[in-house]
């Protein structure tokens, strides 16, 4: 998946672990957004369009976006 998100200049999005080691080991990609489990579609796409906007490229960049932790119970 990743050699051919390459070859059309696209990013890929996952929660695949798997994609952050193949980042690690140097393998070339147009970008990764690795995120957390979040059942808040809003929220994320959110959190996953601040962080890719703040980039002038994703070329070769890992990008890691988290479900933030819930407040403590009072």
């Amino acid at each position: 998946m990743l050699s051919a998100a390459l070859a059309d200049g696209r990013a890929v999005l996952t929660h695949d672990r798997d994609f952050i080691r193949l980042h690690k080991s140097g393998t070339p990609h147009s970008g990764i957004v690795f995120t957390s489990v979040d059942y808040d579609s809003q929220a994320l796409a959110a959190r996953i369009h601040a962080a890719v906007s703040a980039l002038p490229s994703l070329a070769g960049q890992l990008v890691r976006v988290n479900r933030p932790n819930p407040p403590p119970a009072p």
